[in-house]
């Protein structure tokens, strides 16, 4: 039995005894309605109802500044990087929707990782986000899952927003209530939130496990990329790697000792779908390699 079965059976049955003592309707607990979020951010932040509901804007990020650090933002000039994750994306939009989904839970779910840090995770996580949300009918959710050092949120700017770590925490926050839609339609972002002590436990948490799963079943007409804790620098990441459908291992070219990645691979070893990502590579490869990309700017981590 999986994880997510166990989290499920387990929370069934949590329920079940709660409903029992209070005589009260379970269906009616199921349906959350939207609620304020607290504006931190000068009235970028609005009331979301739904993942699906594309309203007006909610955050504009800025999106020049991004493109001066290195990400292939829209309308940067980077055409060398904005061509390389064309190519990063294609086998895995395919094994997310196309013939290459048979089989593979969750498939709609890619973590994004590294065995240490600084080897680009993050800044793959946000390209590979940005370069699906620009095709016209794909959608993404990109969580800044690095609770504790959420280099996501720093990135694009998204400061003292509740985030997955409020929502994992207490039943104040709905998921609504976390989620920051963006500039590009097609793309919404989940912050990391407040730091936890706990952080660990909230992630392998049942609460997480069927936060995941509703991601998929409920959205399976869009992406949702993790940018996870490196593998050898925390235990995080490897609890939200049994999570997800596929798995991205981001390596530094000729810098990342490849014991080390044997260890991560080895940590990856119940994952369906594994794909390593070379970053930061200084020489000239086969543009149809798979994996072959460039580490930019001051966030190429």
């Amino acid at each position: 039995m999986s994880i997510i079965e166990k989290a499920l059976n387990k929370l069934k049955k949590e329920d079940a005894e709660l409903n029992a003592k209070f005589d009260c309707n379970p269906k009616e607990n199921l349906e959350e309605t939207p609620r304020p979020i607290v504006d931190n951010m000068s009235n970028h932040i609005k009331v979301v109802a739904d993942l699906n509901d594309d309203k007006d804007l909610i955050f504009d990020i800025d999106w020049k500044r991004l493109s001066d650090l290195g990400f292939a933002a829209p309308g940067s000039s980077n055409t060398e990087a904005i061509e390389e994750y064309r190519n990063i994306k294609r086998p895995l939009v395919n094994n997310a929707f196309g013939k290459g989904s048979e089989g593979i839970a969750r498939a709609n779910l890619i973590l994004v990782t590294s065995s240490l840090p600084g080897e680009g995770k993050t800044f793959t996580a946000i390209n590979l986000a940005l370069s699906i949300a620009n095709e016209r009918d794909k959608k993404v959710l990109l969580i800044d899952a690095d609770v504790a050092r959420p280099s996501v949120s720093k990135v694009l700017g998204i400061n003292d927003s509740p985030g997955l770590i409020e929502y994992l925490d207490g039943p104040d926050i709905s998921f609504s209530d976390i989620i920051v839609r963006t500039s590009i339609p097609g793309l919404a972002v989940i912050p990391a939130g407040k730091l936890h002590k706990y952080s660990t436990e909230l992630l392998s948490s049942n609460k997480m496990a069927l936060f995941v799963e509703e991601l998929s079943n409920r959205y399976p007409d869009r992406i949702v990329i993790f940018d996870s804790p490196p593998l050898l620098a925390a235990t995080q990441g490897e609890v939200l790697a049994r999570l997800v459908g596929q798995v991205i291992l981001v390596i530094e070219a000729e810098q990342t000792l490849q014991n080390v990645v044997m260890e991560s691979v080895e940590k990856l070893a119940t994952c369906d779908v594994v794909l390593a990502l070379f970053n930061k590579t200084k020489r000239n490869m086969d543009i149809n390699y798979y994996g072959y990309g460039y580490g930019y700017g001051q966030y190429a981590h």
